[in-house]
């Protein structure tokens, strides 16, 4: 990056092109009229220009590309590098993913049929990470992932490096074993309570190489299901109890509906079999207002992502930005190409466009 310290300097260009006209002048005043005559002129006028003569005005280019140099050194060119240290008030948000057996029921997105998980990944990406039209992403947030069917795991740490969340959700699949197919909702939401409430540790860790310039200004937990709690130690309403001792909101998301199909693979080809509706709607209702959250109800993906901007609009993050800006002079190299100009044109001026009186 380069500025330039007295601009004011560059209103002298506007003599460069008076050089010429002031040379002409003084030559002229200092001419001494004489005259040799000749009786023909015819011969000199055949005789062509030499290159000398075709090189007149090179030490004028010179002298005017010299000030040119000059003018520039004198505005003090100045390089430096700007940091932009962002000071943020930022959300921290744990997305508790279901990815039961229930979750492989499909459906529509963009006009392609994938299984309730994959399009819950889908658009948790679009609201993490933007998409480009209605949801911008959550740049500034401190993000983390929980997945649970029989029992709750953190995928994702919370983490500002939003970089890594994308090769992470990647890792969360359907349950392949019947054994831990279940759906612990409980234990879920406590185990992303518990993560929201030592965030602070979590984001010193993370910038203990820096100086402190991140305050979480809020914490959240955005919970989507398509079942209800038959597994796992804790009881949803007493994590959701423990979250609202600790002032994190929760946004329960209930997902699929009575119409939600699955496909069955058989050795007769490939069936879309009707899933039932059993989202426990009355319990997710009151985990969410208990804690001050909001329930919501996604059939498709189109709802879905309706129910991320809700909350993308009522989650801000606060941003100041602070510029450091450290300047070197660069005025010496031009400087020096002046002068060096200068000295090339004297010398010019004194031996090869030397002009007798």
């Amino acid at each position: 990056m380069m500025h330039f310290e007295s601009p004011w300097a560059f209103l002298l260009l506007v003599l460069i092109p008076l050089l010429p006209m002031i040379q002409r002048y003084w030559q002229q005043k200092k001419r001494q009229r004489g005259a040799i005559r000749f009786s023909s002129v015819s011969n000199a006028a055949n005789a062509g220009r030499s290159w000398r003569q075709r090189l007149y005005n090179l030490p004028m280019g010179i002298r005017m590309l010299a000030l040119i140099c000059l003018i520039i050194a004198l505005a003090r060119p100045q390089t430096g590098r700007e940091e932009v240290v962002d000071i943020s008030k930022g959300v921290a948000i744990e997305m508790v993913i279901d990815r039961s057996g229930s979750m492989a029921a499909e459906m529509e997105i963009n006009g392609r049929q994938k299984t309730r998980l994959d399009v819950v990944k889908d658009v948790f990406k679009s609201f993490a990470l933007g998409d480009g039209k209605d949801l911008s992403g959550r740049p500034n947030d401190l993000i983390g992932i929980i997945a649970f069917a029989r029992y709750a795991d953190t995928i994702c740490p919370l983490t500002l490096a939003h970089g890594a969340l994308e090769p992470f959700l990647d890792t969360v699949k359907l349950v392949q074993v019947r054994s831990e197919d279940g759906t612990a909702i409980g234990d879920a939401l406590a185990l992303a309570a518990a993560r929201l409430e030592k965030a602070e540790d979590t984001l010193a860790r993370q910038q203990q190489d820096r100086k402190k310039t991140y305050t979480i200004k809020s914490k959240i937990i955005i919970l989507l299901s398509d079942g209800e709690n038959n597994a796992g130690k804790r009881k949803p309403l007493e994590a959701a109890e423990m979250a609202a001792k600790w002032g994190i909101r929760v946004y329960t998301i209930a997902i699929g509906g009575d119409a939600s199909m699955q496909s069955i693979r058989t050795p007769f080809g490939v069936y879309k079999v009707p899933m039932g509706h059993a989202v426990d709607t009355t319990t997710m209702q009151r985990i969410a207002e208990e804690t001050g959250g909001f329930f919501r109800e996604a059939g498709d993906a189109a709802s879905l992502a309706a129910i991320y901007q809700e909350i993308d609009a009522m989650e801000k993050s606060n941003i100041e930005s602070v510029k450091y800006v450290d300047y070197k002079e660069a005025f010496l190299p031009f400087a020096m190409l002046g002068l060096i100009l200068v000295a090339a044109e004297i010398v010019l001026s004194s031996t090869v466009f030397r002009k007798l009186p």
